[in-house]
């Protein structure tokens, strides 16, 4: 088998071919109109952004993906997870007022705008994988029971798995409050004793008899029951039923990955990543840092492992930005790993690795400029 094609757009645009028709004739060419999308159910899986930052993806992108899935007859609708933080993406309505506020609604889109795991992060498929972490992925309802998944991702720095792009994109992004949870944590969540109420909703939720309020009316969660699989964490309105955050970011990638071969799993799919904005931290984060280089262009594939390389080697052989250059030794830092610079304890090819272990795609690719 010879290696995965990514097909690749520059910046550059003009009167005649803005880089909304680059995109569209992007796709088309990595392989858009190979997919039979009537009638099917097409999951356009982006990150709406954590409201103050201002490096998330343009709505203008989601919009044009959108209508060329409408145009082939499918069903196209926008859709995240919930976060496992307790921010202002944690729960279905604070995350649609977040999106809408950030330009993603029905009306810009031109289509629905979903919340992939509900209201509380508690909706979700379990799809069997059976891999080195994993044996079933906790995946977002409205994306396990997608006929077809488009990804688009904002391609950037992370400060625990060195990058984030498509695997992170899926992989995280897809992954229901107790998929996340998993991810992030070998422990079982706690109670911080001084936040809770004792509302009880967590006793009630839980689905394997693991919480219990005790005679102090707070909750005690009993780890030789617990299952690590989030639903107090994901309905406490208080912060009292937190993470234990102790995945160290080799384990943390390569869950990721096997949480993304869970996501495509048997469905066509399509991954486009846009490196632009390369920002060294998670769009998850109320701010953006300046930019680790200048914007590069619009990638895509139908396989996301040798997209995420080669949007990686791309990052690597930019010149830096002009506030990371060794301007004393004349050396604009071509070749080097930004991402090491950025987060030196990091290792992105961890999660690469493992995906290609998994048969998730393959790091081999041939890059196509359109």
């Amino acid at each position: 088998m010879g290696p995965s094609e990514v097909y690749f757009t520059d910046m550059h645009g003009t009167s005649s071919l803005n880089l909304l028709k680059k995109l569209e004739r992007l796709v088309m060419a990595a392989g858009f109109e190979k997919i039979d999308f009537n009638r099917k159910m097409t999951a356009i899986k982006v990150h709406f952004g954590e409201p103050g930052n201002l490096a998330y993806l343009r709505p203008n992108f989601a919009a044009r993906g959108a209508s060329m899935v409408k145009e082939k007859g499918g069903r196209p609708y926008l859709t995240d997870c919930n976060t496992l933080y307790s921010g202002e993406r944690a729960n279905a309505p604070d995350h649609l007022d977040a999106a809408f506020s950030n330009g993603y609604n029905p009306f810009s889109a031109g289509c629905h705008v979903i919340i992939g795991d509900g209201i509380k992060g508690t909706d979700y498929r379990e799809i069997e994988v059976n891999l080195d972490y994993t044996r079933r992925a906790m995946i977002g309802t409205a994306i396990a029971d997608a006929d077809i998944i488009i990804s688009l991702n904002h391609f950037k720095g992370h400060e625990q798995t060195g990058f984030g792009g498509a695997l992170k994109n899926l992989g995280m992004g897809c992954a229901s409050v107790g998929g996340k949870l998993f991810q992030h944590s070998g422990n079982p969540p706690f109670i911080y004793q001084k936040n809770c109420t004792g509302c009880n909703i967590c006793v009630i939720s839980c689905a394997h008899d693991a919480v219990h309020l005790g005679d102090d009316r707070k909750a005690h969660i009993d780890n030789e029951r617990c299952t690590g699989c989030g639903q107090c964490v994901a309905v406490c309105q208080f912060d009292a039923a937190r993470v234990q955050w102790s995945s160290e970011g080799d384990v943390l990638s390569k869950k990721v990955a096997e949480y993304a071969y869970a996501v495509v799993k048997d469905k066509p799919a399509l991954h486009v990543n846009f490196i632009m904005d390369v920002s060294p931290d998670c769009d998850c984060w109320g701010h953006n840092d300046m930019p680790l280089v200048e914007d590069i262009g619009i990638a895509a594939s139908t396989d996301p492992l040798a997209l995420d390389k080669a949007c990686a080697d791309m990052v690597m052989a930019a010149p830096a930005a002009w506030h990371l250059r060794d301007n004393d030794n004349n050396n604009d830092l071509r070749g080097e790993d930004k991402f090491r610079i950025a987060h030196g304890n990091t290792d992105w090819n961890t999660g690469l690795l493992h995906g290609e272990k998994i048969k998730l795609g393959s790091l081999s690719y041939k890059l196509i400029r359109i």
